[in-house]
């Protein structure tokens, strides 16, 4: 059995705080997936970048990189900017076989779980 890694991977922003829900998600994969090397990577503005978080798995093992974007649709990023970067990784690390999924919103389970939770009117933030 080859050794696998997850990266999860967001966008980024300028607020540590925004990254939170991403590690939390992690944590919870972590917890699902005991023995799997699970990490966090962005696209801008925040580190590690997903270049370094694929270098970090292929260093410790990893045969198999699969990359997990959270995010909500397939946008420009996923469909040009991503598919380079991980091109890029993968011909300096020709051994380990980098995977990249679909966006976890165009999941039919988690597009339920957004729905449950929008008709539910969950977690109503005050406008301050």
């Amino acid at each position: 059995m080859s050794q696998e890694a997850i990266v999860l991977f967001a966008h980024g922003a300028r607020d540590p705080i925004w990254a939170l829900p991403a590690q939390r998600v992690a944590e919870e994969v972590r917890r699902l997936r005991p023995g799997t090397l699970v990490s966090v990577a962005f696209l801008e503005l925040m580190t590690p970048t997903l270049a370094e978080a694929v270098e970090a798995a292929a260093a410790s093992g990893a045969e198999v990189v699969r990359v997990v974007p959270l995010f909500l649709a397939q946008g420009g990023h996923l469909k040009r900017d991503v598919p380079a970067l991980i091109e890029a990784v993968q011909a300096k690390h020709p051994a380990c076989r980098i995977e990249l999924v679909t966006a976890v919103g165009e999941d039919a389970g988690v597009v339920q779980a957004m729905a449950v939770y929008a008709a539910g009117a969950g977690g109503v933030a005050s406008a301050d």
